[in-house]
């Protein structure tokens, strides 16, 4: 076996024998506060409020569907954010108030027994089962029996012709289509805005639950910084991130990216990057999840010396959110919140114009709106060579922010979010929860990826990784 092709070897690569230990005597620097589970109060709102909108759009009838995605993961939230179920299946939500709701799961392996999983408001539970023959040597298939299954029950409920809502995904269409034909009476109306509206505003109750989930990451973000040296692996700082916040009642460890390398970061799982001087990581915490809730914050940490156009960036981008912040209130716009994050960017001469639609961005297509072709070149990376591959392509393929805004809205995963950008004029509202993360990267020159996340207040806003400084970390090296 060669050097090239044998596995890597970290003790080889001078990362510490005991990795375990490097936790050793890390105390955060504030105590999280655990808020546990949403009231039941809060889903009879939620209830109550969707059975509003589906009698002014005329339903009889709403059915909720989230489907199994692998890795005990669903397809969306919307079965979580209305009955607390985390799992797939199918919600029938009768308009009439003195009607139960009734849900059609399991089918699949994929999930899990309760806790956690019992939902709220929820009468009656139907497990369909599991179907197909080399699995489970049963003939047929899942989603007809789930289809057979619900038009049976609005048959007996006397709903066979009736106005139906559905809300669901990509993955809810053969279900939708298989009723469509099973009652070809009923009318099927996509009514996933119901819920998606409900997203703007978070109550007091979702506030906390938010806060909670920021404050998890923060104690992440601490932990790595208490592990962070030269010698060192990717793989040690994101355990490290991941134990601290999961260990507190953090949901899920890849909710959030890790990236390494002396020019500037970009977005990536770790892959065995062994920290060395000079080095800038990216902490992109997209999504650390408590109680259903994600939160986002994003920071950087500095090895050693690093370029002055390096630093340069890493002041621009905390720059940015700084004047971005600054603005957050009830009824500013915000596209001026958007606009004002990229003053800096047009002041240093990087951006010539705020608009989203003209700057150029990292994963933007070219100019005509044709591919753009990724830059074919070796990489040199020889934590990546050791394990016998080589970097061949130069990622991304053009310079800029990751995406042209500023941030979105934090809310559960897959809920469609805004966007904090120059075309959307809306007024922010109190109880709003967003992310502002600044963000460049030209590649092999100089990268920055901060971020905070904010509440809207009464009267302005509270920074909700308010824990951990938004400026650079500094490791000596």
């Amino acid at each position: 076996m060669t050097a090239l092709n044998r596995p890597v070897n970290f003790a080889e690569a001078g990362v510490r024998e005991h990795s375990e230990k490097l936790l050793d005597g890390f105390r955060p620097s504030f105590e999280f506060e655990p808020v546990g589970p949403l009231p039941e109060s809060e889903f009879v709102d939620r209830l109550r409020r969707i059975r509003r909108e589906a009698v002014v759009a005329g339903h009889d009838v709403i059915l909720v569907h989230a489907d199994s995605i692998g890795s005990y993961k669903v397809s969306n939230s919307y079965l979580r954010y209305i009955c607390d179920w985390a799992r797939e299946g199918v919600l029938v939500i009768p308009t009439d108030e003195d009607r139960p709701l009734t849900l059609f799961s399991i089918f699949s392996s994929s999930v899990l027994l309760p806790p956690a999983g019992e939902p709220v408001l929820v009468e009656d539970i139907w497990q369909v089962g599991t179907w197909g023959r080399e699995t489970y040597n049963r003939p047929g298939k899942a989603m007809d029996k789930v289809v057979e299954a619900v038009g049976a029950f609005l048959e007996k409920e006397g709903l066979s012709v009736a106005q139906i809502g559905v809300i669901g995904d990509a993955t809810s269409s053969g279900y939708w289509s298989g009723l469509k034909t099973r009652l070809p009476k009923s009318s099927f109306v996509p009514s996933h805005a119901i819920v998606e509206r409900m997203q703007k505003v978070r109550s007091q109750k979702e506030q906390a639950v938010v806060r909670a989930a920021a404050q998890l990451a923060s104690i992440g973000i601490e932990a790595a910084h208490h592990v962070t040296r030269p010698g060192v692996t990717d793989f040690e700082i994101y355990a490290a991130f991941t134990y601290a916040q999961m260990s507190r009642g953090g949901e899920t460890g890849d909710g959030y990216q890790i990236g390494i390398n002396r020019y500037g970061t970009h977005c990536g799982k770790p892959y065995g990057h062994v920290v060395r001087a000079g080095d800038l990581i990216n902490l992109y915490i997209s999504a650390v999840i408590y109680q259903g809730y994600t939160a986002q914050i994003a920071r950087m940490i500095a090895v050693g010396d690093i370029t002055e156009k390096q630093e340069e960036v890493l002041q621009m981008c905390t720059d940015g959110v700084q004047k971005a912040a600054g603005l957050i209130r009830p009824g500013a716009l915000v596209s001026e919140i958007a606009n004002a994050s990229f003053e800096p960017y047009i002041s240093r001469g990087y951006l010539a114009s705020a608009d989203s639609r003209q700057m150029p961005y990292n994963w933007a297509a070219a100019d005509d709106g044709k591919p753009r072709l990724v830059p074919r070149k070796h990489v040199v990376d020889e934590d990546w060579e050791r394990q016998g591959r080589k970097l061949m392509h130069v990622y991304p393929a053009t310079h800029g922010p990751h995406n042209p805004n500023v941030g979105h809205s934090v809310s559960m995963g897959k809920m469609i979010p805004y966007n904090i950008q120059s075309n959307n004029h809306d007024q922010l509202e109190e109880g709003m929860t967003f992310v502002l993360h600044s963000q460049w990267l030209e590649p092999e020159v100089a990268g920055c990826n901060v971020g905070d996340c904010y509440l809207v207040t009464p009267d302005g806003a509270e920074n909700l990784s308010h824990h951990t400084p938004l400026a650079v970390h500094r490791i000596k090296a």
